[in-house]
């Protein structure tokens, strides 16, 4: 397949920015008449679970400054994130949204936010909307015979998914906040009595595929349309190519976006060495943001059939078949639009997602290796080159990059020649001299979280994402997501 690699714009090695800090505006645009009023059909008002502690662990003043909500105090914080007292002018009362989905390829209606909900929503500085939206917050009328709880250790997990995810460029959620809520939960798969936690995350919506698919499933074609529209408004992207028929109908519009999304997603996680485990639609976000992260992984070396989840017997979400399972993902939202539109255009959005996804690898792999792009087939032949070398060496993926970043490195063989042939582009920055790469596998996830359940030792956590945000500093600004709404 030949990619047509767009060029990167020059110095994007240099020092990344921190994320602009913005006022307070609330803007509850799911509830608001202007917009249509969706949450009125898209969830059910809650209560949130009244904990016997609220215990603030961990929060993102950094992102919190994107909202204007860095200057909370921490009772404050623990007042509006752990008791979930409202916000000002914000929703009055959570949101826990309804949903269907594929779980493992089986269709289930009887999902929704069993555990969650839709807290607030405001403006950054770019104008965007923002959701915060929880886990663990407490039981909903979709939790079926769950607790509605998360474990204090699923946090901590959350929490270092998406830093280091946030670093290697991938458009990720936010971990916001950590509270410890002072219960024992018991879990099956995990030792128990569990500490236990509520997580609130920031992102740019919460509207899953399963959002559509329940509105398929129970033939809603009036919110079908409103829910299009309002995603169209909230989470803007390209415009579909000038030879895609009925480009102009906003449910065709919506699915090039998507499709283009989810391409851009499934890159960055290959790109990143990183296996989401749970591909499921109900955990595909249409403003192209990855989220909700259980059993995952990044790679202890470059293995195509490795898995994050012990549930996924079959290899379907292995790390090799996540560009596979995405696609198929998106053939299901296809399904969702043919209530609205033709089949043939939805097609043609559907089978631009593989040149979509070769596009964003190659541009993805060069930002990452530090090089300037050379063109389609060079970047096609650099990302073999460097596949076949993590193989034949059994090499960790984050020190490959470490190791060649910017073209350096000792390379024997084809990628040797090849990227003598690449220019460098990166700035100078310590971390690229520190002698070896940070990661995190599974090894040091566990080390990290004994402190914590050992001897309530937070420390190395903290420590630990400030080292994954350095990481970030040192990539530079990360590349903008394609089809998508610029990153936080």
């Amino acid at each position: 397949m030949r990619l047509a690699l767009a060029w990167l714009r020059p110095h994007y090695c240099h020092m990344r920015a921190e994320p602009q800090a913005a006022g307070y505006r609330p803007d509850p645009v799911i509830a608001s008449p202007a917009h249509g009023n969706v949450a009125q059909w898209l969830g059910e008002a809650v209560s949130p679970a009244d904990f016997p502690q609220t215990i603030v662990r961990f929060r993102n003043d950094r992102h919190a400054a994107t909202i204007g909500l860095e200057n909370l105090t921490d009772d404050q914080w623990s007042r509006h994130f752990g008791r979930f007292q409202p916000l000002d002018d914000n929703l009055p009362q959570p949101l826990a949204l309804k949903y269907h989905g594929h779980q493992f390829r089986t269709y289930n209606p009887e999902i929704g936010d069993g555990r969650g909900f839709v807290f607030a929503q405001m403006r950054d500085a770019a104008d965007r909307i923002m959701d915060l939206g929880t886990k663990g917050s407490g039981r909903t009328p979709f939790s079926r015979t769950a607790d509605g709880r998360l474990t204090l250790k699923g946090a901590v997990r959350e929490l270092l998914a998406t830093e280091f995810l946030e670093a290697l460029g991938v458009n990720t959620s936010k971990t916001f906040s950590i509270i410890e809520t002072g219960e024992e939960l018991e879990r099956g798969d995990e030792p128990s009595p569990a500490r236990s936690a509520v997580l609130v995350r920031l992102s740019h919506g919460h509207i899953r595929m399963g959002t559509f698919q329940r509105l398929l499933f129970l033939d809603e074609k009036d919110h079908l349309e409103q829910l299009v529209s309002y995603c169209l408004q909230q989470y803007p992207g390209n415009a579909p190519p000038p030879d895609a028929p009925a480009r102009d109908e906003p449910a065709v519009i919506l699915m090039h976006q998507l499709v283009e999304r989810m391409a851009d997603m499934a890159a960055s996680y290959m790109v990143a060495g990183f296996v989401h485990g749970v591909l499921n639609t109900d955990n595909m976000n249409v403003s192209g943001e990855s989220f909700d992260y259980g059993p995952w992984r990044f790679l202890p070396q470059w293995d195509p059939g490795f898995t994050a989840a012990y549930f996924d017997q079959t290899g379907l979400y292995s790390f090799g078949r996540q560009p596979e399972a995405m696609h198929w993902n998106c053939a299901q939202f296809a399904a969702t639009m043919r209530l609205l539109a033709d089949s043939e255009p939805l097609i043609f959005a559907l089978n631009r997602f593989g040149p979509l996804y070769m596009e964003a690898v190659g541009r993805r792999w060069c930002w990452r290796m530090g090089v300037e792009p050379r063109g389609a087939e060079e970047d096609a032949k650099l990302v073999g080159a460097s596949e076949a070398a993590m193989r034949e060496n059994g090499t960790q993926p984050d020190v490959f990059f470490f190791n060649h970043r910017g073209g350096g490195g000792e390379s024997d063989g084809e990628l040797g020649e090849m990227l003598a042939n690449y220019r460098s582009v990166c700035e100078g920055h310590e971390y690229w001299s520190s002698g070896a790469p940070h990661s995190m596998l599974i090894d040091e996830v566990e080390t990290l979280w004994s402190a914590i359940e050992q001897r309530d030792d937070w420390a190395p956590l903290f420590e630990k994402v400030d080292a994954l945000r350095e990481i970030g500093r040192a990539h530079g600004e990360p590349l903008p997501p394609a089809g998508n709404i610029a990153q936080t």
